[in-house]
């Protein structure tokens, strides 16, 4: 393996590592504003600028990650050949993940519409989703079951 291979899947362990923190924490904050009283317009405003940075930061971490993630795919040949289907579902996931991150800025739009029609137990379950999609993807990754 050469330096320069390492270097790049660190880095882009660092940077996936990261995004995902955004994404476990936004929809958080999104549970904390279906929960705000329609009086409370300082409390909505503060939740509101978080969650506006946390994804705009979220954003500019997902590039360096799929950028990384593609160059160890296409450039390193990371899950291609024989044996490589776990590459084809994890790639299926990390469009799921994509997704989710600008499904995140819709509900952000709604929420600074004032349209959320979603109940803070809706974003709770909407919450988890990235928990289960981050395994999935370390499983496919680690264990390479196909």
């Amino acid at each position: 393996m050469s330096s320069a291979f390492l270097w790049v899947k660190a880095f882009h362990i660092v940077f996936v590592a990261s995004w995902f923190a955004g994404l476990f924490y936004l929809p958080r904050i999104f549970v904390n504003l279906a929960m705000v009283p329609s009086d409370s317009h300082a409390e909505r405003e503060r939740l509101l600028l978080m969650a506006r940075k946390l994804f705009r930061f979220g954003t500019i971490l997902m590039v360096p990650a799929v950028v990384l993630g593609l160059l160890l795919w296409l450039y390193y040949g990371i899950g291609r050949g024989p044996g490589s289907g776990w590459m084809h579902a994890k790639l299926a996931l990390v469009l799921g993940v994509v997704a989710y991150h600008f499904y995140c800025r819709t509900l952000m739009l709604a929420f600074e519409q004032m349209a959320n029609r979603r109940s803070h137990r809706w974003f709770r379950v909407f919450n988890e989703v990235t928990v289960l999609l981050f395994i999935a993807i370390v499983l496919l990754v680690v264990v390479k079951p196909f």
